[in-house]
């Protein structure tokens, strides 16, 4: 059985790809950062289903509670599946950022990117077979008023899917992402209503959280070995 972990697993979209990848046959290591409990509730849900989960806590951007977690999770044995789905919004414009809303942004999807790929990357080396996804945003390629630093950060994702998606290909190991836009969850609800999104998506409607896992699940399978270093949008043509 692969083992997968999913950083931001308590999550809208986080939660939909550890469903999703446990219906797969995987074993899902569900992430969480303060909020356990959430991670916990999934994980129990998931084993009631019939799957097979746990969960883990720990903060991305603190390089040494990330690397005693991973070592912990690596002591029975290597991650093959790695979701990089931990990210967050502190939304300004730029004239009126702060720079504790740029720096905490850009820790969490760039800073956070490497604190828990880094120790991952020689474990699945050696087993000569490995899935990255990262989840990305629309923002980080078409820019969205008010989040330069988010549009930043996953765009930076995007340059280090690109590099170590080279750095890992002779080896077995796939790295993509997955750049989701309009997106349905509590959040979105909040921000935009039917008729502001039937504007604004040209299929007139937001994605589901499932639409964004099923595509994530693919790229985490064996039948998508050949496709690597892709930034692959779902977004309802937007763009």
């Amino acid at each position: 059985m692969r083992r997968a972990l999913v950083t931001g697993g308590s999550g809208t979209i986080g939660e939909a790809i550890c469903r999703r990848l446990a219906s797969a046959g995987r074993y899902v290591y569900v992430h969480a950062n303060t909020g356990r409990a959430p991670a916990d509730r999934l994980a129990s849900e998931i084993v009631a289903a019939g799957g097979s989960a746990s969960a883990v806590a720990f903060d991305v951007t603190d390089p040494d509670a990330t690397g005693a977690a991973i070592a912990g999770i690596l002591a029975d044995g290597p991650i093959e599946i790695l979701i990089n789905n931990a990210g967050i919004h502190d939304d300004a414009v730029m004239p009126g950022m702060r720079q504790n809303q740029w720096a905490h942004v850009i820790d969490v999807s760039l800073n956070g990117f490497f604190n828990v790929t880094q120790p991952l990357l020689m474990p699945m080396m050696r087993g000569r077979w490995g899935r990255i996804v990262n989840i990305s945003s629309v923002a980080a390629i078409a820019g969205n008023r008010g989040q330069t630093n988010y549009a930043a950060a996953k765009a930076g994702l995007h340059g280090a899917t690109r590099a170590l998606a080279l750095e890992l290909a002779s080896r077995g190991i796939t790295v993509n992402a997955v750049a989701p836009g309009i997106i349905a969850s509590p959040m979105v609800d909040q921000v935009f209503d039917a008729e502001q999104i039937a504007r604004m998506v040209p299929m007139k409607r937001a994605g589901t959280p499932e639409e964004v896992a099923e595509l994530v699940q693919f790229l985490a399978s064996e039948q998508a070995g050949y496709i690597s270093a892709q930034i692959i949008s779902i977004n309802g043509a937007m763009i």
